[in-house]
């Protein structure tokens, strides 16, 4: 099954942890690498005006793999703490190392245990579109009705996005 994850930081060094996401996440059993997207900076959406200026950097790899996604679930927690995250229950959008987010598998729809799949709000977010659209542009996730490329011409125009680098 294909999984699209969303891969995001703004502590530390961003680009590094995001490296080491995606090593980690390549490192699991049956899987393997089908895409990535460039890596974006982007400005941080929906947080306290503290942290207004921690820009992140955001991506989407593009694995296929036989895991089921509940062991998924786990084993992004486990690289999330691996990577420094502290998951904070009263601000869920703090500054963090690392944030993996699946976005969708294949054409399942879960919604159980605390996983939600395709991401609930994957679509209102730019910083998921944009890298999206780059590595499946003619994809309709489950439940959209529209590919993706449609979605972002959707979306307002500019929410402080720019590619940081193609190629990582």
């Amino acid at each position: 099954m294909e999984i699209g994850f969303s891969l995001g930081s703004n502590l530390y060094n961003r680009k590094r942890l995001l490296m080491q996401a995606k090593n980690l996440l390549l490192s699991a059993p049956r899987t393997r690498f089908v895409d990535q997207s460039p890596i974006y900076e982007t400005t941080p959406v929906d947080v306290k005006p503290e942290y207004q200026d921690m820009a992140y950097l955001n991506s989407i790899l593009i694995v296929e793999s036989q895991l089921p996604l509940e062991s998924w679930r786990s084993y992004i927690e486990k690289i999330e703490t691996m990577l420094g995250r502290d998951r904070n229950d009263e601000d869920r959008n703090a500054p963090r190392p690392i944030d993996i987010d699946i976005i969708y598998a294949g054409e399942q729809i879960v919604d159980s245990g605390g996983l939600v799949v395709p991401h609930p709000r994957w679509a209102q977010r730019r910083f998921v579109v944009q890298p999206l659209n780059d590595v499946r542009p003619e994809m309709v996730l489950p439940e959209a009705q529209k590919p993706v490329r449609e979605i972002l011409d959707t979306l307002p125009p500019d929410e402080g996005l720019c590619v940081f680098e193609n190629q990582w």
